[in-house]
């Protein structure tokens, strides 16, 4: 029995008065794994309720696979069910499986060979083998245990109520059960979150295992590389949803070269638009210059200056309707990639007068800042850290290390015990995980222009820094989400940088294009950059200094 596709054809769905899938089709077939990514609100969460049944659409259809498996944000358990039972439920297709195969072949035995009623049983006997052998139901119960202690959840007693779990433990348990389950096709929303680094490893050697469809909406830039066989971009293109061959790095080799492809047509129709302008202003009238008759030409001079004039105009006409076609059908500008604005921080940095410029910082240069023997009880403990005016420092370790700590120190922002030493003057950018706005009154535009001055402001116009939409600037800060907000602290950052930069989780809420982007900006910043992150695919490519940190003492 081989595995059914998952189809779809011209989805639309209408939220809120705004077209969120505008005639989206979709073809998973059994062994791709398709990741969906795009900015936040694009749809990707929408297309997979739509495809797995749970939300209707406004026009199209779905063929979906019987037994389709979806990752919901909650668990469809009340709180006082148990883990036993969430992995009972995970087990029931291969227990009532295994259990019909036996009944089949009970039959089977008891039923004459020759007869129609034995070829239909043998017919459905091989049916649910197949489909026994597909979802390997005899090893369910082993993949269980197996499952259990890949995601970090074997430490938990079945008797463990799910309301006793937090909301990365309950969503790490859902996770479980699909996998135990396997289904002929799998539908994850954001699958590596809660999830560490031996987890997020594990899951994806499952993944690549199913002989089904996955379909994964996920900003995980490593897990797109590691699992996908295909990527479809649903940020907003002329012709819909574009479809990419391959895994996240094929992905991103196809999207470089469409890009230099923009940029090379954009650059050949200015350039085409520019001669075309000058032809039709300046060079045709060059065809014949301003010059009277000869003597010997004077009999025929009215004739030939009437055809060149003539000539003349034809050409000037020629360019001017090439020059309005192009101008009309031109492509557009290729859009600014993500980059710190430059200009003003060398003249700062020059200011505190001990470090000079950036650009500059002599052979034994005074570091931003070093910390010796830091402590701040049960949160952080570093015997020795130096930040050098340019440096690169990437801070990593498990949950509760310290890292979002040790920012906080560095920026000034919390007192520890031990020897801090800062320089005078110096500038310090921190973008942290929760960001809060003094006045949430204030609208985005206001609270940009404000922070960074009117000069600055229209300088790095806060659209051209691509983390925020149009239609948001004129709202309230406060009613901005938790990453928008979070986009706007970081535009602040981007527009005027600091001598310190000190980024926490700066990937979270970004799609992976800003993430690329980012952290390509990171590596030309001014200043010096720390970047606390759990971020794999930015830990793996990152081309500084690194420090670990381990659990305080």
């Amino acid at each position: 029995m081989s595995q059914p596709a998952l189809l779809a054809h011209d989805l639309v769905r209408v939220l809120g008065g705004r077209r969120v899938l505008d005639g989206v089709s979709l073809t998973a077939s059994p062994g791709h794994r398709i990741g969906l990514i795009g900015e936040n609100g694009v749809g990707k969460s929408t297309l997979l309720k739509v495809l797995a049944g749970v939300d209707a659409p406004d026009s199209g259809s779905v063929v979906r696979p019987p037994g389709l498996g979806l990752l919901h944000q909650e668990m469809p358990y009340d709180a006082d069910a148990t883990v036993a039972t969430v992995l009972d439920g995970a087990l029931r297709d291969a227990r009532d499986g295994l259990a019909a195969l036996d009944r089949l072949g009970e039959e089977l035995a008891r039923t004459p060979e020759g007869t129609p009623r034995h070829r239909e049983l043998l017919d459905a006997y091989g049916g649910r083998l197949e489909e026994a052998q597909d979802r390997e139901f005899w090893d369910a119960d082993r993949r269980a245990a197996l499952v259990l202690d890949g995601l970090g959840l074997n430490a938990f007693g079945h008797d463990r109520t799910l309301g006793s779990l937090s909301g990365g433990q309950r969503g790490r348990l859902a996770l479980a059960a699909l996998l135990v389950r396997r289904p002929p096709a799998l539908l994850l929303d954001e699958p590596t979150n809660h999830l560490d680094d031996g987890a997020a490893a594990f899951l994806e050697e499952q993944l690549t295992g199913l002989p089904g469809t996955v379909v994964a909406a996920c900003h995980d830039r490593a897990f797109l590389d590691a699992v996908c066989t295909d990527v479809i971009d649903m940020d907003p293109a002329v012709d819909g949803p574009v479809r990419y061959g391959g895994n996240y790095s094929a992905y991103l080799s196809q999207k470089r070269a469409e890009r230099e492809r923009w940029e090379r047509r954009y650059a050949e129709e200015q350039q085409e638009l520019a001669e075309l302008r000058h032809s039709a202003g300046v060079s045709a009238h060059r065809v014949a210059p301003d010059r009277g008759p000869r003597d010997n030409e004077k009999m025929g001079y009215g004739h030939r200056g009437g055809r060149v004039q003539s000539q003349i105009s034809r050409r000037v006409r020629n360019a001017t309707r090439r020059w309005e076609e192009l101008a009309r059908t031109q492509v557009a500008e290729p859009p600014r990639p993500l980059r710190f604005a430059a200009g003003d921080l060398a003249v700062r940095v020059g200011d505190v007068g001990d470090i000079g410029d950036v650009g500059d910082v002599g052979e034994n240069p005074r570091p931003l800042v070093s910390l010796r023997d830091v402590r701040v009880p049960d949160r952080l403990a570093l015997d020795a850290l130096e930040v050098a005016a340019t440096d690169r420092l990437l801070v990593t370790g498990g949950n509760g290390t310290g890292k979002s700590t040790l920012l906080a120190v560095l920026a000034g922002r919390l007192p520890a015990g031990g020897e801090v030493h800062r320089l005078p003057g110096l500038t310090v950018g921190l973008l942290t995980q929760d960001t809060v706005f003094e006045r949430p009154d204030r609208t985005v535009r206001d609270t940009y222009e404000l922070s960074l001055g009117p000069a600055r402001a229209e300088k790095v116009p806060l659209v051209s820094l691509g983390l925020l939409h149009e239609e948001s600037l004129d709202r309230p800060v406060g009613q901005l989400s938790v990453g928008q907000r979070r986009r706007l602290a970081l535009a602040l950052l981007v527009a005027r940088p600091p001598q310190l930069l000190l980024l926490d989780e700066p990937t979270n809420h970004l799609s992976p294009r800003l993430c690329d982007e980012l952290e390509e900006a990171l590596g030309s910043g001014p200043g010096a950059i720390v970047v606390a992150t759990h971020d794999r695919w930015l830990r793996r490519r990152w081309g500084g200094r690194e420090i670990r940190l381990e659990t305080a003492g």
